[in-house]
């Protein structure tokens, strides 16, 4: 039998169970219920947009802390970093809340909305006007897009060269000594483990532990590897289907099947589909670069990617329905990502460093080409850049105990990045979950081994062999699910 208890008692049990937190009430108020969750603390730091000067405009930044349920709490708190660039940690606090909930038993559990993201004066740019219905298979032209990525960076109340990575890290860290911790344990997935890897350099004697799940360093120039890694990810797929008795009898040529969908897709033919959302039938122009973030998106979730046969041999036979419908499944897991942000770090952190000679040759035969650049990472032909000083691109030292995660068939941050980074990380363990695609920490036995590594403050006695049994879901070779592929 369950019991239903409060959300006003759940928060004050948490207040009288935490008394030795550092938590200052007079900082933080109990959330509301737009705020966060109930049986949180919420509130905002006011800083300098321009960090430097410490002149002009001053912004908000939104704070979330889970305040941990011993009466006797660890006193070093885990600070979550979101990916993106784009998402807000705090914006997600109910999603990362349940996915640390084990943790928070021993340490507060804090939220960040980095500068740009979230409520932290978002960079926010919506790439379709409201009330439009959205073809996410449809071609969408360069110049419109641009002409919206403009009108959205003339409406911001910001100067979006001061929103990179570097100056977000000295936020978080007046951030740190606003609410009274000394040392943190820092967790971040995707771009989150760029921002938790700057954080250690500029404040490393802060921090006790970091875990970085899926490895996006300073010096990986996004988006440049995504086709290479992309493509990666696809082989492996492919390649276990062949081996799959069961997909490789459904779908015995796949590889030309990929190669008839891209083909089809660059035609730029006109198909009718069925929208996932409204059930009205319509007309539609195929778009290569749509068809392809499809497929790419799909990738970072092997419980998605393992509709993809189906998806792609339907799609080689005409029928684009199921990528079409994929497209807006893809578009929900973007986790509200601000789009300012996001070109506010890749313009100034990344394109710099990117040449056309490099994109031909990352680009060349895979299946994503150059998308990226041919769409979204034109805005940085004008987009505002901030200062990034040649240092910031050294590989980041350090001996603190660093826990390094990597998805096997992860499409955009695959191993050979934690492989990276590890190189110069003294006190580091790389764990690879096979199978795996972007972001690993809540798979099977990640929790119980990362929750090991907080309390021991170290991940050499960690024992890993239970990730052994991990494996890439069951192939759909229908649309009835899994099962029936044993049938």
């Amino acid at each position: 039998m369950r019991f239903f208890v409060p959300a006003t008692a759940l928060l004050l049990l948490a207040a009288c169970n935490n008394t030795n937190s550092p938590v200052a009430i007079d900082r933080l108020q109990p959330c509301r219920i737009e705020q966060g969750p109930t049986d949180a603390y919420c509130g905002t730091l006011n800083v300098f947009e321009n960090r430097k000067t410490k002149q002009g405009r001053k912004i908000d930044l939104k704070i979330v802390v889970l305040p941990a349920l011993r009466r006797d709490p660890k006193p070093d708190p885990i600070f979550l970093f979101a990916g993106g660039p784009g998402q807000g940690a705090a914006k997600m606090a109910d999603v990362l809340g349940m996915m640390f909930r084990r943790y928070q038993n021993d340490r507060d559990l804090v939220l960040i909305d980095q500068r740009g993201t979230g409520d932290s004066n978002p960079l926010n740019c919506e790439m379709v006007e409201k009330g439009q219905e959205k073809d996410d298979l449809a071609e969408v032209s360069d110049a419109a897009s641009m002409d919206r990525t403009r009108k959205c960076l003339a409406g911001y109340k910001a100067d979006p060269s001061q929103y990179t990575t570097p100056i977000a890290m000295d936020d978080i860290d007046e951030i740190r000594q606003h609410l009274g911790y000394g040392q943190i344990n820092l967790w971040g997935a995707s771009y989150g483990t760029r921002a938790a890897l700057v954080y250690l350099r500029q404040h490393g004697d802060t921090v006790r532990t970091i875990t970085i799940d899926g490895v996006a360093p300073p010096d990986m120039r996004l988006p440049l590897y995504m086709a290479r890694d992309s493509q990666r990810s696809l082989d492996l797929l492919l390649a276990d289907c062949e081996n799959d008795v069961i997909c490789h009898a459904k779908f015995p040529g796949l590889r030309q099947s990929v190669q008839a969908v891209l083909a089809r897709a660059d035609s730029k033919a006109t198909i009718r589909v069925i929208h996932p959302r409204t059930g009205a039938k319509f007309d539609v122009p195929l778009s290569p670069e749509a068809i392809r973030s499809v497929i790419f998106s799909t990738l970072y979730a092997p419980t998605l990617a393992s509709l993809l046969p189906r998806l792609l041999k339907d799609a080689a036979d005409g029928d684009f329905q199921g990528l079409f419908a994929m497209a807006f499944i893809s578009e929900g897991g973007a986790g509200g990502i601000s789009q300012g942000m996001f070109l506010s770090v890749a313009c100034a952190e990344d394109m710099p460093k990117i040449s056309k000679e490099d994109i031909e040759h990352e680009s060349a035969r895979t299946f994503f080409g150059k998308t990226m650049f041919e769409t979204r990472m034109k805005a940085c032909e004008f987009w505002p850049k901030g200062e990034i000083t040649e240092d910031y691109y050294l590989p980041v030292v350090s001996d603190k105990p660093v826990l390094i995660l990597s998805g096997q068939a992860d499409p955009v941050t695959p191993p050979e990045w934690g492989e990276r980074v590890g190189k110069h990380l003294k006190n580091s363990r790389h764990i690879i979950v096979p199978g795996a695609g972007h972001g690993v920490s809540s798979l099977g036995c990640m929790p119980k081994l990362l929750g090991k590594f907080l309390d021991e403050g170290s991940a050499s006695a960690i024992d890993d062999s239970c990730i052994k049994t991990q494996r890439r879901p069951p192939f759909f070779v229908n649309y009835s699910g899994p099962e029936a592929s044993a049938r």
